[in-house]
């Protein structure tokens, strides 16, 4: 058979990804073109084309035949064809719409049934093509991974070796499952996990459940179904669809927070919280909802009322356990600059923690007849340069004093405003942006350094639980007192002045540094006028511990931990309560765990006691240390419990003597790569290392940080949605001219109706028609959730890792796009492709592999190596979308040589493995291997191969750019000419014409000098 350059040409266009609308082709070439478009469609990695029917073999000038052809593209429907040539001549082959014209007359076509006649013969109704046979490799290495627990570290390990301990942040086993956003943190971990056992680390590499929640419980209120019940499902739900996606996670160690087992040890911490003084009850406000009977977290108040019902929500004091956190503030804060985290999380727990030093001062209260009572209110500054300026005071409406401050003509007007007060939650008080309220408290106190009789405010901005619950105010140097004082018209007295050059305009308050004016008072001794603000504060607390009147103070924002919940399904308390004193006694250690009771009702008592109080055969007990009656603890810990240790458990998971073996702890700890959500920047984060801390002053653990190195991973939005308005009329509107959404109606569009033009998107049927493109974060409510099932079933496991992975950085925040998936399926066929050979006909596979037992050419290795630099230094930086990239770079090479030597696919399946382990498994297998390549030694990179031999040379006539040469990389300017004279495309610029000069920058350019010849 003989073949032209056109035949060449067609046949590429043809099984190149359809990119061209209409394929010219000669008019005998018809044979030589389907045997060409079957091999080069392998080569290419574009599927198969391949006649399925035939009414001749060949085509020849002058006869008559009937050929059909499908093109089977992993991507696209199929697509089919009839040729018919009577006569020769040009022919051209429609993407859409296949037929034949023979001097530009139609001479047949395949009719729609026969297409799908033929369609059918090849595959079953709505199945589509696979570019490999993921749904056969990836159940298969998944069961073989679990029988061989080819993950499991072993108790017994070689700790010579370095260890690399990665973990992901623990999920909460919700009843939905997982979403398409879950997998990107875990696919990175376990890239990072597998990466690290081939370099020879010991890999620690667990997961387990934050099993005790609210969902739960509230679900068992709803239906009478047990938490635990509910809780077993949904973990049975996660864990099936963690093994679905393949990640080599040490099942061997799995835990949940609700097991005894595991909550013995959460009690036994408690227990030496509370010997260190760290664990306290306190009387504090809760958010409590009576026409539920309970009290709510903050997460079931919205606006003021319950989520469930929509009932009115007040704030109630009742007795809570706290822990001391704040104990180990300074500690919080110093030991931030010694891990590894986003200076964003670090400076979020800074803020949190919220270390000011500042004065703590008195102010003598004067009741309304004008006489000091001997009662003194005490607020905190972090301005006391600004003293003399202070020109009321504002309590919170919990602040003990209140009702002795509030007088008779003010004690209505007082009270109706803490019941307003009552119903907002702290975020709703502390709002920036919100209107201040407040009520005159009917009394005043005396500001000690200028004498003046100040009012007593109460204002609900102001909480309890911060500083002392009272602040001074300046209104003309802080802007919410400024605020606060126009509205209720309070005195501004201005005692600093703006420095030089200063753009404040004297309409707000001025917060910046100055010098101090109007602040000596001969009475009290003080005199600050002409002092910078710096001078004023030093020399103000300086005075106010002379006077007695007030100290240095270090203040902190953060506030010790509220520790209980007025709930079933939570830890128990191990701690009781004497029947004859009330005193709290500690459960002896060895009584642990305290389990929770068996009940079948979980439903709020209706008295503000937890549900724990109707079981009375638990709740009565005997102190086993004192042998007297006593009453066990009915609130229960909260969620963060249980996850504040978890990570010390995964290393010992069976220990039934210990929290964790010290020899264990000191190999594996900390934590050398945690990811997860930025959501758990401050809570989570923050009480681990709180609770860390306090097992690294008893001993228990030989570090002073949980997790040393902390990456957050972006959220994954939904697929971009498109929307159009109509006005009232219900014509289209474009989106620019949209002012008001709310005036509008919204219309979503369809993909397939949508065209981009420009920056912009617009509707294929009116251009003039600009929408609305934006991807929303997944939710039920959008219907927008992506399940990671339906996409592995579609595309396979290992395509939807290495999406995830390849959507872009994986810090950032990516929107989800299904035709992305399909695009590294192709990538994955293509891998495939180059090592077992093309998909067979009727969606079969073929066994291959197609390597050869052959020396790789420098070429080869070079490209080999680079790729192994690239994948080694991007895991290495977690830049796993480049790592990606690289791959991809490296098959569009290899599709380009004339053979595929066994060692250079070897090393590439390793390098793609911790990525799509199921195909790289299959692939390594097929190669000859028949141990799994998880501890294969990772590739390394020869530097000698990735310098180039060759470079290309650009070529200049008189300047002008004509084309390019290959030379040796270190060519003289006589190699390079010679070069140049010996390709025949120069000689159309060089024919006839003398050199007059050569002007040659070595591996940059060579620029010849010509003239004609005479």
């Amino acid at each position: 058979m003989a073949f032209s350059a056109k035949h060449v040409e067609t046949a590429l266009c043809f099984v190149g990804n359809m990119r061209l609308n209409t394929l010219p082709c000669t008019g005998s070439a018809l044979a030589p073109i389907n045997w060409m478009c079957v091999h080069l469609s392998r080569d290419l990695g574009c599927g198969r084309l391949r006649p399925i029917c035939s009414g001749a073999s060949c085509c020849i000038d002058g006869l008559a035949m009937r050929h059909c052809f499908s093109v089977q593209d992993m991507t696209r429907d199929w697509v089919w064809a009839t040729f018919c040539r009577t006569s020769p001549g040009p022919c051209w082959l429609s993407r859409k719409q296949f037929c034949c014209k023979a001097n530009e007359n139609v001479v047949t076509q395949l009719q729609t049934s026969e297409v799908e006649t033929e369609k059918q013969a090849i595959l079953p109704a709505g199945k589509k093509a696979r570019a490999y046979p993921f749904h056969k490799i990836e159940p298969y290495w998944q069961q073989f991974w679990e029988a061989n627990e080819t993950f499991r570290t072993p108790d017994n390990i070689d700790t010579s070796k370095p260890k690399f301990y990665v973990l992901d942040m623990f999920p909460y086993p919700s009843g939905a499952g997982l979403h398409v956003g879950h997998p990107e943190g875990y696919t990175a971990t376990d890239i990072i996990a597998r990466y690290k056992r081939m370099r020879g680390f010991n890999v620690l590499h667990p997961m387990g459940w934050d099993a005790f929640g609210l969902p739960a419980e509230q679900y068992a209120i709803q239906t009478g179904t047990h938490p635990k019940i509910t809780t077993l499902k949904n973990i049975s739900q996660f864990r099936k669809q963690l093994k679905l996606l393949g990640f080599s996670y040490d099942w061997q160690r799995e835990i949940s927070t609700t097991e005894p087992a595991y909550y013995k040890w959460t009690q036994w911490i408690f227990l030496q919280l509370f010997k260190k003084g760290l664990a306290y009850q306190a009387e504090l406000p809760v958010n409590w909802c009576p026409a539920l009977g309970t009290v709510l977290a903050n997460e079931e108040v919205i606006d003021g009322r319950s989520e469930r019902g929509g009932h009115l929500v007040i704030r109630k004091p009742m007795k809570q356990w706290v822990l001391k956190i704040t104990e180990y503030a300074d500690r919080l804060l110093e030991d931030l600059d010694d891990i590894d985290w986003p200076e964003s999380v670090k400076e979020m727990q800074r803020n949190w923690i919220g270390r000011s030093v500042g004065a703590e001062l008195d102010f003598p209260i004067i009741k309304s007849d004008m006489v000091e009572d001997g009662f003194s209110l005490t607020v905190f500054t972090t301005r006391p340069d600004t003293l003399c300026g202070v020109t009321y005071l504002v309590i919170a409406p919990e602040h003990p004093l209140l009702d002795h401050l509030t007088s008779a003509s003010q004690r209505e007007e007082v009270n109706s405003y803490l019941e307003s007060a009552a119903k907002k939650s702290d975020l709703e008080r502390t709002e920036l942006q919100r209107d201040k309220s407040g009520v005159f408290s009917g009394a005043y106190a005396k500001n000690p350094a200028s004498g003046d009789d100040i009012p007593i405010w109460v204002s609900d901005h102001v909480l309890v639980s911060y500083g002392t619950g009272a602040i001074m105010a300046v209104p003309a140097h802080d802007s919410r007192d400024y605020a606060f004082a126009t509205k209720f018209n309070l005195p501004i007295h201005a005692v600093v002045t703006p420095m030089e050059g200063s753009d404040w305009d004297g309409q707000k308050a001025y917060t910046g540094k100055g010098v101090l004016v109007n602040s000596c008072f001969e009475e009290s001794g003080i005199d600050l006028n002409g002092l910078s603000n710096i001078e004023a504060a030093a020399k103000v607390v300086e005075w106010l511990e002379v006077t007695g009147l007030g100290r240095r103070k270090v203040n902190y924002r953060l506030r010790d931990w509220l520790f209980a919940r007025q709930r079933y399904w939570g830890e128990p308390f191990p701690v009781v309560f004497l029947e004859d004193t009330g005193e709290v006694k500690p459960v002896q250690e060895g009584d642990l765990p305290i389990t929770l009771p068996e009940m079948d009702d979980f439903t709020p008592t209706g008295t503000g006691d937890p549900p724990l109080a109707k079981a009375t055969h638990w709740v009565e007990t005997i102190d086993s240390g004192s042998g007297k009656a006593a009453r066990r603890e009915t609130n229960t810990m909260p969620q963060w419990a249980g996850s504040c240790w978890y990570y010390l458990r995964f290393i010992d998971p069976k220990n039934s003597n210990c929290l964790v073996d010290p020899r264990k702890e000191r190999y594996w700890g900390p934590v050398d790569l945690y990811v997860g959500g930025a959501e758990h920047s401050v809570l989570h984060l923050l009480y681990a290392r709180f609770w860390h801390k306090v097992l690294y002053d008893i001993g228990v653990v030989s570090t002073k940080e949980p997790f040393q190195c902390l990456v957050n991973q972006g959220i994954i939005l939904g697929e971009v949605e498109y929307t159009a308005y109509r006005d009232t009329f219900g014509n289209l509107v474009s989106a620019e001219s949209v002012e008001k959404i709310s005036n509008y109606q919204q219309e979503r569009i369809p993909e397939n109706e949508v065209l981009k033009v420009g920056d912009n998107y617009v509707l294929k049927s009116n251009q003039r028609i600009q929408l609305s493109a934006r991807a929303h974060k997944m939710s039920k409510s959008r219907g927008n959730v992506i399940n990671p099932d339906d996409v592995v079933n579609a595309y396979g496991a290992d395509s939807l890792r290495l999406y995830e992975m390849f959507m872009g950085p994986l810090r950032d925040c990516k929107v989800w796009s299904t035709n992305g998936v399909e695009g590294v399926h192709r990538f994955l066929g293509r891998a495939w492709r180059l090592v077992v050979d093309s998909t067979l006909l009727g969606d079969s596979y073929a066994e291959g592999p197609v390597a050869v037992h052959i020396e790789p050419s420098r070429e080869q290795l070079r490209a080999l190596h680079l790729c192994i630099q690239k994948v080694t230094e991007a895991i290495e930086d977690l830049r796993f979308n480049t790592a990606i990239s690289a791959m991809m770079e490296f098959i569009n090479a290899a599709y380009k040589w004339d053979n595929h030597p066994r060692a250079v696919l070897e090393t590439f399946v390793l390098l793609l493995s911790p990525f799509a382990p199921h195909i790289c498994e299959e692939l390594w297998h097929r190669l000859g291997h028949s141990e799994s390549l998880a501890y294969e030694t990772w590739p390394k990179v020869e530097k000698d191969f990735l310098t180039e031999e060759t470079v290309t040379l650009p070529v200049q006539i008189n300047g002008k750019m004509r084309g390019t040469v290959q030379v040796p990389i270190n060519a003289d300017v006589s190699i390079a000419f010679a070069s140049v004279i010996q390709d025949n495309y120069f000689d159309r610029f060089l024919s006839e014409k003398s050199i007059k000069k050569k002007i040659y920058v070595p591996g940059k350019v060579l620029n010849l000098i010509v003239s004609n010849s005479s």
